[in-house]
């Protein structure tokens, strides 16, 4: 059977921890920042780690 192969978009969005967890960007940077409050920019500024229900979606997207 060949490989499977990944994802190319998912390759793009998400990286793998040294833990398995799966570490992605916050969504609403892009554009109309200065109607954002500087805390809830440098909230979004951060990772975040992906919710353990999407995980394994996104793990098989990986082909991990």
């Amino acid at each position: 059977m060949p490989k499977m192969k990944t994802h190319s978009s998912a390759k793009k969005r998400f990286k793998v921890t040294g833990s398995g967890k799966i570490k992605r960007r916050h969504a609403k940077t892009s554009h109309m920042m200065r109607n954002k409050s500087k805390k809830a920019k440098l909230r979004l500024r951060h990772s975040a780690i992906v919710a353990d229900g999407d995980a394994k979606r996104i793990k098989k997207l990986l082909a991990i």
